[in-house]
């Protein structure tokens, strides 16, 4: 397998990844939140996992800030992750998380976030937001969702709220809207110690 830069003849295969991993149309949310990241310039780098010549795996990261005391921090969003349903599993995921963190780094930014399962990111580097000063950019992101991999570039300074891009509240792709928000904080609760 091969962890690269995707290119615009990519695309097609890297959307229909995204919408498969995603259980959406090609047009869905997911999606339509990485064509606005790409349209508005959020967009700071697309990895893709290629064996062969098939895209099996994606990652995005984009532009977000940390809107701290002393001054608006530029930092890195993670999303989405994809990897094709029958491939999962298998270590792609965590390659293409690696590869971001290292990308991520190499473009000096201070810290990458993401909201997403606490038990699969915890162990790939990533920590709870808050426990490290930062806080959500809103409050359908379960508290244990909002993840940071704080990175070589970071200084004690730089923590306060999240800002996403743009193309996060547009395509309504932030957080999780009830009745999904209400089982997810109920599981939640009952998995705390």
């Amino acid at each position: 397998m091969e962890i690269r830069e995707a290119t615009y003849a990519d695309l097609p295969a890297v959307e229909a990844v995204v919408a498969a991993a995603f259980d959406e149309e090609l047009d869905g949310r997911t999606v339509l939140m990485m064509r606005a990241l790409a349209a508005t310039g959020a967009e700071r780098a697309s990895l893709v996992a290629v064996e062969g010549d098939e895209v099996v795996g994606h990652v995005g990261l984009s532009r977000g800030w940390v809107d701290a005391r002393r001054e608006l921090v530029e930092v890195l969003v993670l999303s989405p992750l994809s990897v094709s349903p029958d491939r999962q599993g298998g270590g792609i995921g965590t390659a293409l998380v690696d590869a971001a963190l290292r990308s991520a780094a190499e473009r000096g930014a201070p810290a990458v976030f993401l909201e997403g399962a606490w038990s699969y990111y915890g162990a790939r580097g990533f920590s709870p937001g808050a426990s490290l000063g930062f806080e959500r950019p809103s409050t359908r992101i379960p508290e244990r969702a909002f993840q940071v991999a704080l990175l070589p570039a970071h200084e004690p300074w730089m923590t306060g709220r999240l800002v996403y891009s743009e193309a996060f509240w547009a395509t309504d792709t932030v957080g999780l809207r009830d009745p999904l928000l209400a089982r997810v904080e109920e599981r939640s609760a009952r998995e705390l110690p």
